[in-house]
């Protein structure tokens, strides 16, 4: 089990692996081709997307550093200090790596904030 109560993907694949024997030849590199795909997919309840929590700040400093080229020009839009958008983004950082759709880079959080509504490409 994850340290959340979930059981891991990992564990669940090596459980099915170890229900049945391996495959051979083309289908391995098929099984193996899923596995790794399967470890990029957003986890889901029922088909939905899990969405962090987050509060409205959260989501003008982040659309705001989304346009912005970099923190300095986002918290001078905002009128606050680079360092306090800093901090909104590791905030919102680590509310998506809790509901286990980790965002490590701007092209992540582009993407989840797409994914969750919080924007469209009709505005970029």
């Amino acid at each position: 089990m994850g340290f959340d109560g979930r059981t891991s993907a990992r564990a669940v694949r090596s459980e099915v692996a170890g229900a049945r024997p391996a495959p051979l030849g083309r289908e391995a590199v098929q099984d193996a081709r899923l596995a790794r795909l399967a470890d990029y997919r957003p986890h889901s309840v029922f088909g939905q997307l899990t969405k962090p929590d987050l509060s409205a700040r959260e989501v003008e400093v982040l659309l705001t550093w989304l346009a912005s080229d970099s923190k300095e020009q986002a918290a001078e839009a905002l009128f606050i200090s680079a360092s306090t958008v800093s901090t909104h983004l590791a905030r919102i950082r680590a509310k998506y790596t809790a509901v286990g759709r980790t965002a490590p880079t701007k092209t992540h959080l582009f993407a989840r904030a797409l994914q969750d509504g919080y924007t469209s490409l009709d505005r970029w």
